[in-house]
């Protein structure tokens, strides 16, 4: 999951952020996640653990220096930079969601993008759409496709929602 280490403006990020908690541990998944306590990321290492489930976090060891970790998370994996944080989200993942965010979510989700636009990666990738929050995501997408820089098999692996049993029925 992709999430922010802040709260956002809207009360709703919260209320999405624990709902996606509960949806991840009711449903025996393992949440893989930057491993920080900050604000939205924090919500969902809570609200996951509260509920019975996992949660794993990736974090470089300067994000950890800064004493931003969560440290009661079921497992840890410290890294020495960002690109191999992203790389290893990349490799444990089977299911990859942006929730509303700001730029290291965008740069993060356009890496999945990216992997699986050469082949690299197939998996799915869920766009939490709350409030149209990603259709201009959506838009620019369709664009690329509709210009064919991106395959319609490609873009068949994303998913716009915020409608759980939609998630559950595209993994």
């Amino acid at each position: 999951v992709y999430l922010g280490a802040n709260m956002g403006d809207n009360p709703s990020f919260k209320e999405a952020t624990i709902a996606l908690g509960r949806w991840i541990a009711k449903n025996g998944l393992i949440l893989v996640y930057g491993g920080s306590k900050m604000g939205l990321m924090g919500v969902l290492g809570d609200t996951v653990l509260e509920y019975g489930g996992q949660a794993h976090g990736i974090m470089p060891q300067f994000l950890k220096d800064r004493e931003i970790a969560y440290e009661r998370l079921t497992s840890m994996t410290i890294v020495e930079t960002m690109a191999e944080r992203k790389t290893a989200m990349l490799e444990q993942g089977e299911l990859f969601i942006a929730l509303p965010g700001g730029l290291g979510i965008l740069e993060e989700i356009s890496e999945v993008i990216a992997a699986a636009r050469v082949g690299k990666l197939d998996k799915p990738c869920v766009f939490f759409n709350l409030n149209g929050y990603y259709d201009a995501m959506k838009a620019m997408l369709d664009t690329i496709g509709c210009s064919w820089f991106l395959e319609a098999e490609t873009a068949a692996k994303f998913l716009f929602t915020d409608d759980f049993s939609e998630i559950k029925a595209f993994v």
